[in-house]
């Protein structure tokens, strides 16, 4: 049950807190005075969607803040969002909401997502506005109020395996769409595959061959500068008197050994020029190995061009080296695995989809069994309630026909009326009037809630468009309600607000405003004087006062 509703900064109300109680609690008050932003503010507060222009014009942000004395279920859903109860039963919720349109929720002190509020305290409370009268003339709200009294044991189950078998249909239709471009692209890698196969080229081999290939080209250039070299270094056989690295540093060497021999101090330089020594003679035979080496291989060569051939073939179509050909050859073999794999997840996906087919078939047979008996029940409650609401002869049927497989079955719900006798039933949203429309939707909302004891059910202008007797039958059919549930109605009739255990008048401010000074609950006296003036529009005429005295003695006999 909300015990109390709290709004800072929200619209025409500027601080206002209203204390509400069980039972069936009237709010009233002249057009524009406030009546509706306090419904609004409950929206908010159960997840509706937030805007900046709610917020009151030169403030930063509107809060509404609701308390609530819940039971034990509800403690362990707050809890598992992070929250606390107050004194173990009472919850506190808040929804702000800023000028810059930015939104915020908090459930028992703990900041939650707007949907994760919604979803919580929409199990406590239901508004039932001016929009829902519209929406009672779709045939999707019409099947979504049939369900709610059915309730369907089969209807989770279907819709779980429908979004399934759509998301494997899509996947099976996706792949078999693509078979003729996938069975071209595995072409295409085989293709590709088999012949670096056939090649069989090494890492690095184009780099290596393309070194060798030089060398076998210019290997007699290559020879003549080695042969320079080895001559600077070792000297000539044909001209002994030729000066040589080798001999010019075994001369240098043999001196300073005598220096050193003489003088300490040059013995470091003589290590170091033996050292020098060293390096030259094996650098001397290296270029003697390397020169002998250099020979002239025209069938090597040969060999060679052959196979660097082989070797551009792939670089033209895979990679521009042959590592990238490698590359390209290991992300094939994976991806021709995965190509060939769809076939075998078609068939799979084709056994999984009829699996599905066959489960929603027998599932929407059970969840149509379920609607047609309920529809009966339904339409019966409702029509004992619609003959209270001075619709004798009205006549409700829910229709159902079957359709193509829906996400919700395989149904066609529409509400059918008539209220005139010996006429045939047409669409509700086609035949009624607003008047009709409205009773038929609180006939209905007083049949379901009879399912839901301890909700709080809003009333946003339940008796639009009726009045007078129609209007005293609203009144006992909301009392009813607020037997086993808390009811809060905004009216502008007498008749109904009469029925009231709680009455609250709104009344705006000369500047404009609504604060709490400005939510009244009334005593008995009061009632009397603002039931005059719903009626009459004033509370000096004493006949008026007379009759709103009769209208709640009336009511207070039920």
């Amino acid at each position: 049950m909300l015990t109390e509703l709290r709004l800072t900064s929200l619209g025409v109300v500027a601080d206002a807190c209203l204390n509400l109680g069980p039972g069936l609690n009237a709010l009233t008050g002249e057009t524009g005075a406030g009546k509706t932003m306090l419904v609004a503010g409950l929206g908010l507060l159960l997840g509706a969607r937030a805007d900046a222009s709610l917020v009151r014009s030169g403030e930063g942000r509107a809060v509404v803040q609701g308390r609530w004395d819940v039971g034990e279920g509800t403690r362990t859903l707050v809890e598992e969002l992070g929250g606390s109860l107050d004194d173990g039963v009472e919850l506190v919720s808040v929804r702000q909401v800023t000028a810059q349109g930015r939104s915020r929720a908090v459930i028992g002190g703990a900041a939650v997502p707007v949907s994760a509020a919604a979803s919580l305290l929409g199990e406590l409370a239901t508004i039932h506005g001016q929009s829902e009268q519209v929406r009672l003339s779709s045939p999707e709200r019409q099947r979504e109020i049939l369900d709610h009294y059915a309730r369907p044991e089969a209807l989770q189950r279907y819709r779980e395996n429908y979004a399934e078998h759509r998301r494997l249909v899509e996947e099976l239709t996706r792949l078999e769409t693509e078979a003729l471009e996938r069975a071209r692209e595995v072409d295409m890698l085989r293709h590709g595959l088999d012949e670096i196969a056939t090649v069989g080229p090494r890492p690095g081999e184009d780099e290596d061959l393309a070194a060798e290939a030089l060398r076998l080209a210019d290997a007699d250039h290559l020879k003549l500068l080695a042969s320079q070299v080895q001559t600077a270094l070792s000297g000539s056989e044909e001209d002994f008197e030729l000066p040589s690295a080798v001999g010019l540093v075994g001369v240098a060497r043999k001196t300073l050994r005598t220096l050193a021999d003489q003088d300490p101090a040059a013995q470091d330089l003589a290590n170091r020029l033996d050292d020098l020594g060293y390096v030259i003679d094996d650098l001397a035979q290296d270029i003697a190995s390397y020169t002998a080496d250099l020979v002239s291989d025209p069938v090597r060569l040969a060999a060679v061009a052959d196979r660097r051939g082989e070797l551009s073939q792939l670089t033209r179509k895979y990679g521009t080296t042959i590592d990238e050909v490698l590359a390209w050859a290991e992300e094939s073999r994976d991806r021709l695995a995965e190509l060939e794999g769809a076939d075998e997840r078609i068939d799979e996906l084709r056994e999984q989809v009829a699996e599905l087919d066959r489960a929603l078939t027998a599932d929407a047979a059970s969840i149509t069994a379920d609607r047609v008996a309920a529809s009966k029940r339904l339409a019966k409650a409702a029509h004992a309630e619609l003959q209270a609401l001075a619709l004798k002869h009205a006549r409700l049927e829910f229709a159902v026909t079957a359709a193509p497989r829906g996400p919700h079955g395989a149904d066609r719900v529409e509400l059918m009326f008539t209220a005139n006798p010996g006429s045939t039933p047409g669409p509700l949203g086609k035949v009624a009037s607003g008047g009709e429309l409205s009773r038929v939707r609180l006939a209905l909302e007083v049949v379901l809630a009879g399912g839901t004891p301890g909700h709080t059910f809003v009333f946003d202008e339940v008796d639009a468009g009726v009045g007078g007797a129609v209007g005293l039958e609203i009144g006992r059919r909301l009392k009813r309600l607020a037997r086993t549930s808390q009811v809060i109605v905004v009216t502008h009739l007498a008749q109904v607000a009469a029925f009231a255990d709680q009455h609250f008048v709104i009344a705006k401010s000369s500047r404009g405003q609504v604060t709490t000074s400005d939510v009244t609950p009334l005593g008995e006296e009061d009632r009397a004087a603002e039931l005059a003036r719903m009626m009459s529009g004033t509370v000096d005429s004493s006949a008026a006062i007379e009759h709103a005295t009769e209208l709640l003695e009336l009511a207070s006999q039920g």
